[in-house]
């Protein structure tokens, strides 16, 4: 995990127990489904939804949890998550980038050719200055769409500065006032959407940018 060409993403070596994560980003239409608004800017139905908060994110896991007969993961009150509930959350930081690499260790989960990033990614140079429709461009190794560009994803953590040595399952600090955001949106250069980059922001901004994908233990 991390990159040594990223000043806050010092290399190191992590433990990932499994679990499993969306394939797509959460699209308006999903997001409408479940809490009955859709809070985008850049309307369409299978668009990732965005301006949505860390904290709306939260709720989203937590309702569809409750639908799906799953036991919810979050206390809407102190914002903690329980991972040993069965429900829907966020995936941390170090999930993200383990699904988002699929085994590289290079800049980009396809490798280093920033001439190929734009056929799997949405971003400054391709999107018209927009979101586009989930699942377009080609997938990681994995099957896993638009783990770079399109919207940033939000994940689990406080940002702040990564352990040292080798952890299982990190989950980052226990205080921060931000949250993290991982693989860059519709409107960053290249450089942004690299497997290590870390973004950050407050839980409770909203931004045209900012949308996510849930993930469960497994």
């Amino acid at each position: 995990m991390g990159d040594a060409d990223e000043i806050d993403a010092t290399p190191h070596e992590v433990e990932i127990s499994s679990f499993y994560i969306d394939k797509y980003l959460v699209t308006q239409e999903q997001y409408q489904d479940v809490m009955g608004d859709n809070p985008s800017r850049w309307k369409g139905q299978k668009n990732p939804v965005e301006q949505v908060r860390w904290s709306d994110a939260v709720r989203f896991c937590n309702k569809r949890s409750t639908i799906e007969g799953l036991a919810p993961c979050y206390d809407l009150e102190t914002w903690e998550c329980d991972f040993e509930a069965s429900g829907y959350r966020l995936p941390t930081e170090a999930e993200w980038e383990y699904a988002c690499r699929a085994k590289t260790e290079t800049a980009y989960s396809f490798g280093d050719e920033v001439d190929k990033l734009g056929e799997y990614a949405w971003y400054g140079d391709n999107s018209g200055g927009k979101t586009k429709p989930v699942g377009k461009k080609k997938p990681n190794a994995w099957g896993l769409y638009d783990m770079h560009g399109n919207v940033w994803e939000w994940v689990q953590d406080r940002y702040g500065d990564y352990p040292t040595g080798p952890i299982p399952d990190p989950k980052g600090p226990d205080k921060g006032e931000y949250r993290v955001l991982r693989g860059g949106s519709w409107s960053h250069f290249a450089r942004i959407l690299r497997s290590a980059y870390r973004g950050s922001n407050f839980p409770d901004d909203r931004s045209d940018g900012d949308g996510f994908r849930v993930a469960r233990d497994f």
